[in-house]
């Protein structure tokens, strides 16, 4: 890297003292103001034409925004298309504020106007950049020549409002208002308000946004807080926030200006925007959601959400975007597989419905996310992991003592192919080895032949093939597995010992079976676990020692 000292300077902080933002909390979600349909639309290598917008629009109208940033209709022909056939359709619920984009140039005024005839209630944005550096570089323009600029607009959009049928209500933004001294700014805009004719009936939206993000989250919520401190008429001002990402902390810097006053938040779904992007409304609202705040956003749906801005953006979404990205409900750590496979245990166990699952912060479910996807299996993972995706999709509720095998015959395969596993093939693993062993000991059949009710002994008939000859033995015992071990006593040579039995149904009403998983060990204390699955369960247990007796002595 090169020297910086000289090239680069920090950015200075704010004189602010008794700052209160660091002592709040947000209690409830801001007015939602969605720019996809403009900055989004903008930052896009080929935007969208007019049935994309269209489509999008529609979402976001479902989703529940209520302030939607249609565009820049005096830009171009799609634009003004675009809000025409919002109103000729009929596609704007009495409850939804659009808004559009205008510099202050009369012949773009007097088009946006046009564009808006019909529209009910609309935003009309108004901005020109006010920073130090626009101003010497760019318009080469003094303070007050700026403050006029700002002034000409507003004119000019009272002077087209008092000739539209419907309400209309005024934007302004001082634009790269990071980069304006405070009192600059808050001289700007507080003659905007009051050339408006500011009023309980004329509010004013007073966007503040961060064109380009400058410094940390905190010196942003200090300039809010100032500004909230020395706008006049505050009762009557919505400050806006319209955060970028340079910095990579639009959302810490939205969050936080939250807390220092603002009332409302412009941005986009999953961060579409110029250069780095806006700030993600997304990521936003479920931040509160996990906070048990409404955020007043329906995201239940998330993967439709997701289908529709990348079907009209042509944008693929990171796998690692939060909460919505294709891995972030999903584990390959055996650590964290172990702890998020007890933790839905516990959740599904426990009577309240309070979160609580590690690894988690929140339910993929409210998301319209299935579980089959958490917990991923690749040479990283861990025996839960694969008992996890055994009981969660296949309905094999393995012992917990049988945990550690599994997940070492799937590691053997894991490290052998350097690749994560799909389901199946962890699925097809697990058939193989418990279903299809290696045979040296066939069960042929097995009967239960009398039980005495006085002492509950079971006596069986147990026909079984081993290597290649038929063997026909009487056993006995205090159930059908212990009578099948004492009939095996009599001719079969291997010594075993019974070190763990368990069994589960599988499966829903007349299709269930049982499964079985027993346990056996070997003289030299060596433990092989066995499965069998039946509609009759003493025979189910029969065919897990028969397959436990395979895996320990085929070899």
């Amino acid at each position: 890297m090169k020297e910086v000292v000289q090239k680069y300077q920090p950015y200075p902080q704010v004189d602010l003292p008794n700052r209160e933002w660091p002592n709040r909390v947000i209690e409830k979600a801001p007015i939602w103001c969605s720019v996809d349909l403009r900055d989004g639309n903008q930052a896009l290598v080929t935007p969208m034409n007019l049935s994309q917008k269209l489509e999008l629009y529609k979402l976001l109208v479902k989703l529940g925004f209520k302030n939607i940033e249609v565009g820049f209709p005096s830009a171009s022909k799609v634009e003004f298309d675009f809000l025409r056939t919002l109103v000729e359709q009929n596609l704007i619920p009495d409850d939804v504020t659009i808004q559009v984009l205008v510099q202050a140039r009369e012949h773009l005024i007097e088009k946006t106007f046009e564009a808006l005839r019909g529209v009910k209630h609309a935003i009309v944005h108004l901005y020109n950049s006010t920073s130090v550096a626009q101003r010497k570089i760019v318009f080469k323009m003094s303070q007050e020549e700026i403050i006029t600029l700002a002034l000409e607009g507003v004119e000019l959009v009272k002077k087209y409002e008092a000739k539209h049928n419907g309400k209309i209500s005024l934007e302004y933004s001082p634009e790269s208002f990071t980069g304006t001294e405070l009192e600059f700014a808050s001289k700007i805009c507080n003659a905007v308000t009051k050339a408006w004719g500011i009023s309980e009936e004329r509010k004013v939206v007073i966007n503040l946004p961060a064109t380009v993000e400058m410094a940390t989250p905190n010196v942003y919520a200090d300039q809010i807080e100032w500004m909230g401190r020395h706008l006049d008429n505050r009762e009557h001002v919505l400050i806006s926030t319209h955060t970028h990402n340079d910095r990579g902390t639009s959302v810490a810097a939205t969050e936080l200006a939250l807390l220092a006053g603002a009332d409302r938040v412009e941005g986009t779904l999953l961060s579409n925007g110029e250069r780095t992007g806006n700030v993600d409304i997304i990521t936003l609202a479920l931040n509160m959601y996990t906070q048990g705040i409404d955020p007043k956003l329906d995201f239940s749906d998330i993967n439709t959400v997701l289908d529709v801005v990348e079907r009209c953006t042509n944008i693929e979404t990171h796998v690692r975007h939060p909460y919505v990205g294709e891995l972030v409900y999903t584990a390959f750590s055996g650590s964290h597989q172990d702890a998020i496979n007890k933790g839905l245990a516990y959740q599904k166990s426990k009577k309240d419905e309070f979160w609580e699952v590690p690894y988690l912060p929140i339910d993929p479910g409210d998301l319209g996310r299935s579980y089959e996807g958490i917990i991923r299996i690749n040479s990283q993972s861990g025996k839960g992991g694969v008992a996890y995706l055994l009981e969660e999709k296949y309905g094999y509720s393995l012992p917990k003592k049988m945990h550690p095998e599994i997940g070492r015959i799937v590691q053997l395969v894991t490290d052998k192919e350097g690749r994560e596993l799909e389901a199946e093939e962890i699925f097809d693993i697990f058939k193989k080895t418990y279903f299809k062993p290696k045979m040296h000991i066939e069960l042929i059949d097995f009967a239960m032949s009398s039980v005495t009710a006085k002492d509950h002994l079971v006596k069986c008939t147990l026909t079984y093939n081993y290597k290649g000859k038929e063997v026909k033995t009487l056993g006995q015992g205090n159930g059908p597995i212990d009578a099948c071990r004492d009939a095996l006593k009599k001719d079969y040579p291997n010594k075993f010992t019974l070190t763990d039995f368990t069994q589960h149904t599988c499966g829903v009403k007349s299709s269930a079976k049982a499964v079985a998983y027993i346990q056996v060990q070997t003289k030299s204390l060596d433990a092989f676990y066995g499965v069998g699955a039946d509609t009759d369960t003493a025979y189910a247990s029969i065919k897990a020692l028969f397959c436990a007796l395979n895996r320990a002595f085929a070899a």
